[in-house]
């Protein structure tokens, strides 16, 4: 800025002075101006240069402090550790509904306990209030996944090119319906691999993973209802 007021300082010295002492310093004036002009010309570039480095210094910093933040635990509003009754509830249910799904294997002979209802208990005790624990979401997820699994195999048969065709069509039929429930995902892989699931057929898409997160969602009720009203 006080570069800029030199300059124009001259121009008004240039405009005031009289034609004869105007002729003799004309020269210098002309010369002395033109050095003002490229130095205010430098000191713009520098700025430019100095405010491009400061971004990108700022651009890093903040891609750090991203990545360094995914490897931290999520903030929640109080910052204070869950309470014990937040996990006790929570890893009751999952007991409580792992034992009745086996208790059921025992009585009716046959197989509830399957795996992807672990990752589904997980979804439902643990983070309730998630996406993923709709029950629009659940169900619709559950369903078509496992009839994919089922028409994969009918069509290619036990091995890779079934488990990954399955798996590609069963992301692309979360997003389409917008039913994201990442446990769902496992259900063709399960049914592909599991030769004794087999003779179920289509009927896998309903038996055991929708029928067991009916059983799922009714044990959820009683462990939200638990953690809301019996808290320590």
């Amino acid at each position: 800025m006080a570069t800029q007021s030199n300059a124009m300082a001259v121009s008004t010295s240039l405009n005031s002075l009289p034609p004869s002492s105007l002729r003799g310093n004309r020269s210098f004036l002309r010369n002395k101006r033109i050095a003002w002009e490229r130095s205010l010309g430098s000191e713009r570039k520098t700025s430019r240069r100095l405010r491009r480095n400061k971004g990108r210094e700022w651009a890093v910093v903040v891609a750090s402090n991203h990545l360094w933040d995914s490897w931290k635990p999520r903030k929640t509003s109080s910052e204070s550790a869950p309470s014990l009754s937040d996990v006790l509830w929570p890893s009751a249910g999952a007991f409580a509904a792992m034992g009745i799904l086996g208790k059921m294997d025992q009585v009716l002979g046959i197989s509830m306990t399957i795996a992807p209802l672990g990752a589904v208990c997980a979804v439902l005790f643990a983070s309730p209030s998630s996406p993923a624990a709709r029950k629009y979401n659940m169900f619709m997820a559950q369903i078509g996944c496992a009839a994919i699994g089922v028409a994969a195999f009918t069509i290619f048969g036990p091995g890779w090119l079934a488990r990954s065709s399955a798996l590609a069509a069963s992301i692309a039929f979360m997003i389409y319906t917008r039913s994201t429930h990442p446990p769902a995902a496992s259900l063709p892989i399960l049914f592909i691999d599991g030769v004794k699931l087999h003779h179920l057929s289509f009927w896998y898409a309903f038996f055991p993973g929708a029928a067991g997160c009916i059983i799922l969602s009714l044990i959820q009720e009683v462990v939200c209802y638990l953690k809301d009203n019996f808290k320590f």
